[in-house]
């Protein structure tokens, strides 16, 4: 893209992760966007991207694009709902990227929404089982905590783990969300705690496991340009990178090689001229602890089956030497699915600006964050820098 415009993130926006039963899926998007263009000191953008999985099953809405631009007062806007399962939010985030890096457009927003509480009977499993491979997962039987369970018996097999070792990065994560007013669950806990925790499916645990939640994130991506003269040229998203893999785990040659995790991060890293050694801070996606260890190795942050006994010695806490879930993750703060990808962006955006409170990672420089779908067939990755 020689000649491009650069991206900045020059506005976000977020509501509280939990259960909003007074709230809609369209309140939820509406408070976020209003949030974030009032950060930003925009009223009109040219495009609306809309990150979302759920609503079509869970709560009746298609055509959320048009529904939620209107209601931001972006009529006649571009818009559109991007959907990647729970990559949905780093889907929507990179085709804010890609338009403004093509020109198309001066300034978009880019919103994650996801209304998952207000259901019964299992309706909100079965939808999220659907971004697995529907003939020869979802189909027979698997449900999204089955099939990490399968790679959690099979990295503690591996690489001689035992299931306590993964409780470092549930303690981490509920001891970072204690500063993040946003967080669903700001409540710390020990391994004594995670090791009592009832079984979802063995052996991931409840304290394994991310919150399905309610919630909205936006941000307003600008080219250099207008991001200079408004004076809001602090953060820019120098890389961003989408790469795929075999949906059902089966296909894969090493289940727990993530491919596309590992493609997609050095794709971005690579765009922005960086390694991994610059990294200040790493949002993985931790919907289960082992998933934060399969994208840490992954990604090269730790050696195949050394994540865990990094985490042991502190490698991964906010003063370590690679803080990661710096808010909480998807863990702790929630996990709204489609708007995870943005809440990330907005909690980078936020370090990045050093306006973290007391989750700010002293002198965050590179953030790098990585939204997956479904278990790990889609892999977002963008890589935010401090000018």
């Amino acid at each position: 893209m020689a000649g491009s415009a650069d991206v900045f993130a020059i506005g976000v926006g977020q509501v509280p992760v939990g259960e909003h039963w007074e709230l809609s899926i369209r309140d939820l998007a509406v408070e976020a966007g209003r949030r974030a263009l009032a950060d930003a000191g925009l009223a009109r953008v040219g495009a609306v991207y809309v990150g979302n999985m759920l609503a079509p099953t869970v709560n009746g809405q298609q055509h959320l694009g048009a529904l939620v631009a209107s209601w931001l007062g972006q009529r006649q806007a571009e818009a559109v709902t991007v959907e990647a399962a729970c990559g949905s939010g780093g889907a929507a985030l990179r085709q804010g990227y890609l338009s403004i890096r093509s020109g198309a457009h001066e300034a978009v927003l880019v919103l994650g929404v996801e209304k998952m509480t207000d259901c019964v009977n299992g309706t909100t499993t079965a939808a999220l089982a659907m971004a697995a491979d529907a003939e020869y997962e979802a189909g027979l039987g698997l449900s999204f905590v089955a099939i990490n369970a399968l790679l959690m018996r099979r990295y503690m097999y591996e690489f001689g783990v035992p299931r306590q070792a993964f409780a470092r990065f549930a303690v981490l994560a509920h001891a970072n969300a204690l500063g993040n007013p946003m967080a669903m669950f700001r409540k710390e806990v020990s391994v004594a705690e995670y090791m009592r925790a009832p079984f979802v499916a063995d052996p991931i645990g409840l304290l394994d496991s991310s919150p399905m939640a309610d919630g909205a994130a936006a941000v307003v991506l600008a080219s250099g340009e207008l991001a200079r003269s408004l004076g809001r040229g602090q953060v820019r998203v120098a890389g961003s990178a989408v790469a795929t893999d075999y949906l059902a785990l089966h296909d894969r040659l090493d289940p727990l090689d993530l491919v596309a995790v590992r493609v997609s991060t050095a794709r971005a890293l690579g765009q922005a001229g960086l390694s991994i050694t610059d990294v200040s801070f790493f949002e993985p996606h931790d919907a289960f602890t082992v998933m934060a260890v399969l994208c840490l190795e992954a990604c090269g942050f730790a050696g195949r089956g050394e994540a865990c006994a990094l985490a042991a010695r502190g490698h991964f806490d906010r003063g370590g030497a690679l803080p990661i879930c710096t808010m909480g993750g998807l863990k702790a703060r929630g996990h709204p699915v489609g708007a995870t990808g943005v809440y990330q962006a907005v909690e980078a955006v936020l370090q990045l600006r050093q306006e973290a409170g007391a989750c700010q990672v002293q002198g965050a420089k590179v953030g790098l964050i990585q939204n997956v779908g479904g278990s790990g067939a889609t892999a977002i990755t963008h890589v935010l820098v401090r000018e």
